[in-house]
C-alpha cells in the first residue's frame, strides 16, 4: 500500500511517501520561505519608487524573505533543463539562497554545509508555468462560486494555490477572478502558492461570457446595485466606450498584471452562443489603448475567426481558446506574433481516469487541420508548413491536477507520442 504518510512498522509492506523525509520537508520549508513570497513587480520596485508610481503600486510591494543560509545540493538526478529533449544523467544541482549556484557533473566539491539531496533517479526540473488558470474557481462548480460566501471561496483558493505549487507549477496566469488578494497572501507568506500574475475581473458586455446574471436581474438602470459577480470580483460589465475604459483602469488600479476582455461566445455562460462575436472594434481599442498605458496588454476569450480577427485588429496580443480559427486565421496569428494559449480537451478515457471531468478532445487530425501540431519541441503548424512559434497551455478551470492531463494530448496531438493511455497519438 502507499499513501501519503510516514513509513509504518505495524503494517508490512507500508511505504511512506518520500515528502516525509527530513530532507524534503526542508526543501518545503524553502518552497515556502523563497518562491512563494516574491512578486510579478520586485524587479521594478526601484523603478517604481523613483518613478513616483504612487501607493497603488507599490503597496503590493514586499521585500524578499532572507534566504537561508544552508546550501542544498541535488545529487542522483536526471536533468531536464528545459532547453534540451535529452535528459542529463549524472548532474549535480547546488542552490545556494534563492538562485542555483552551479550545475556540473560531479567534479567539484560540494560545500561543507550542503544539505544533499538524493533524488534517486528522478528528473529535477524548472517549475511550470500555467498560462490560463482560474485559481479562484479552480475546485467549486460555477453554480458554488457564483453563490457561496466569498471568504469560503478565498479558503478554497489558497488551498487551491497551495496544491498547485506543489504540483510543480510555480507561476500562475490567472485570466479572471479575484486573486488580488490570494496573490498579497502568496506575496507575504501567509500562504503558500506560486507567484500569480493576474488578470482581475473579467471585462464582458451584457449577455457576454462573462455576464452571470440571471433573467430577473434585467433591466439594469444606472445607479442599481452591482450582481455579485461584480461585487466579489470575479466579472466587470461595461458596454460603451467609457465603461470599458473605467473597468479596464480599475482593474490596473487594483494591480492586474494584464487585462482580460471577453470577446466572443463560450461553454459555461448561458446567453451567448458559442460562436457569437462580442465588443466593436472601439470598445476593445479602448481596453487595448488603457492597457498600453500601464505598458501591459489585453488577451481575449475567443474562439471564432470573426472574433479573433476583430480583436487582433484592435491591438490584442494573446488569444485563449481559439479551438475554431480557421487555416486563415492561424496563419495571421502566426505572422502578427500573437500568442495564443490553448486548452486542450480531455479524452473520454482521460476523463474517467480525471474522475469524470465533462471534458471532450478533438480528434488528432482536427488539430493538424487548424495548425495545432506540437509534437517532439516542433511549433503548431498548417497545411503547407508554416509555424506559429507563441503557443503556450494553461488548464482553464480544472484542479491542479489535470494540467499534466491536459499538457500530454498538446504535446502529441497528431504526432507519434504515446496517449494518456500508453497508446501512441491519433492511434484507434
Amino acid at each position: 500500500m502507499f499513501d501519503c504518510s510516514a513509513a509504518r512498522t505495524d503494517t508490512p509492506g507500508h511505504i511512506g511517501c518520500l515528502c516525509h523525509r527530513p530532507e524534503i520537508r526542508y526543501v518545503a520549508e524553502r518552497v515556502k520561505l523563497g518562491f512563494s513570497r516574491r512578486t510579478f513587480m520586485t524587479g521594478l520596485a526601484a523603478m517604481a519608487t523613483g518613478a513616483g508610481l504612487g501607493t497603488t503600486a507599490s503597496a503590493h510591494l514586499q521585500p524578499s524573505p532572507p534566504a537561508p543560509a544552508r546550501p542544498i545540493l541535488f545529487t542522483n538526478i536526471r536533468l531536464f533543463d528545459g532547453t534540451s529533449p535529452t535528459l542529463r544523467v549524472g548532474a549535480r544541482v547546488l542552490v545556494e539562497g534563492t538562485r542555483i549556484k552551479s550545475v556540473d557533473d560531479g567534479g567539484a566539491a560540494a560545500p561543507d554545509e550542503a544539505l544533499t539531496i538524493d533524488g534517486a533517479g528522478g528528473v529535477l526540473m524548472p517549475g511550470l508555468i500555467d498560462a490560463h488558470t482560474h485559481l479562484a474557481f479552480s475546485t467549486v462548480p460555477l453554480a458554488v462560486a457564483l453563490t457561496a460566501d466569498p471568504s469560503y471561496l478565498a479558503l478554497r483558493s489558497a488551498t487551491a494555490a497551495g496544491d498547485f505549487l506543489m504540483q510543480g507549477f510555480t507561476t500562475a496566469r490567472d485570466v479572471g477572478g479575484p486573486v488580488f488578494a490570494l496573490k498579497r497572501a502568496i506575496d507575504d507568506g501567509t500562504v503558500i502558492g506560486p507567484r500569480i500574475w493576474p488578470a482581475g475581473a473579467m471585462i464582458s458586455q451584457t449577455s457576454g461570457h462573462g455576464d452571470f446574471r440571471t433573467r430577473h436581474d434585467l433591466p439594469r438602470e444606472d445607479g442599481d446595485r452591482l450582481h455579485f459577480s461584480e461585487r466579489s470580483g470575479a466579472a466587470a460589465i461595461a458596454d460603451g466606450v467609457d465603461e470599458v475604459l473605467r473597468r479596464t483602469r480599475e482593474q490596473l488600479f487594483l494591480g492586474a498584471s494584464h487585462i482580460k476582455v471577453m470577446a466572443g461566445g463560450g461553454v459555461t455562460s448561458d446567453h451567448d452562443p458559442l460562436d457569437s462575436t462580442q465588443y466593436t472594434g472601439g470598445e476593445l481599442r479602448a481596453a487595448v489603448e488603457a492597457a498600453e498605458g500601464w505598458n501591459t496588454y489585453v488577451t481575449v476569450h475567443a474562439y471564432t475567426p470573426k472574433a479573433i480577427r476583430l480583436a487582433l485588429a484592435a491591438g490584442v496580443k494573446c488569444i485563449e481558446h481559439g479551438h475554431l480559427a480557421d487555416e486563415e486565421t492561424a496563419r495571421l496569428m502566426a505572422e502578427k506574433s500573437i500568442w495564443w494559449s490553448l486548452q486542450p480537451f480531455l479524452t473520454t478515457r482521460t476523463r474517467r481516469r480525471s474522475r469524470g471531468n465533462a471534458a471532450t478532445l478533438l480528434p488528432a487530425a482536427d488539430h493538424q487541420r487548424h495548425g495545432h501540431r506540437l509534437c517532439a519541441g516542433e511549433e503548431p503548424r498548417g497545411q503547407d508548413g508554416f509555424r506559429h512559434r507563441h503557443v503556450v497551455l494553461g488548464k482553464d478551470r480544472g484542479p491542479p491536477g489535470s494540467a499534466a492531463r491536459q499538457a500530454h494530448p498538446l504535446a502529441c496531438a497528431g504526432g507519434s507520442a504515446e496517449d494518456g493511455d500508453g497508446r501512441q497519438c491519433g492511434a484507434a
